[in-house]
């Protein structure tokens, strides 16, 4: 079964067709982040715009990840096939991420406290910034066949 067809995944997966679509709309790559984690198989070529991330260095690397793409409205993760390390790595990235929305959202909570008690009414909530979590869809070697 396709892990964008599971609610217990926290990920979709994305045809290359449609993140070759996002890729060619330039209103849409400041809102895009392809995170590549394939380690020695990265020689030989990657995406536009790509960062590479190799799987070994995530542990350490998820929670710079989870500050620096706060702002983008979509993350597609990839390795060689995406069957093992791309997902891998964007359900760590969306558990990561889930922490942090979680202390922002204690942090927030806190100093509201604080106001509410100097002004009634308080000001209004700030929402949880949504985002997508991808897995690009056959991975880098089906990105290369098109």
């Amino acid at each position: 079964m396709p892990p964008g067809s599971s609610t217990i995944y926290p990920y979709t997966y994305l045809p290359r067709e449609t993140l070759s679509t996002y890729l060619l709309t330039p209103s849409s790559s400041p809102s895009l982040a392809i995170i590549d984690v394939r380690d020695d198989d990265h020689i030989g070529g990657h995406i536009v715009s790509s960062t590479h991330v190799p799987s070994s260095t995530l542990d350490h690397r998820i929670p710079e990840l989870v500050r620096t793409l706060w702002e983008k409205e979509t993350v597609v993760f990839h390795c060689a096939l995406s069957q093992q390390r791309g997902p891998r790595a964007a359900a760590r990235y969306a558990a990561e991420r889930g922490k942090w929305v979680v202390n922002v959202k204690k942090g927030e909570k806190k100093k509201r406290k604080g106001e509410e008690k100097e002004e009634e009414g308080g000001g209004e909530e700030e929402e949880e910034r949504e985002q997508k979590i991808y897995v690009l869809d056959g991975g880098f070697v089906k990105w290369q066949e098109k």
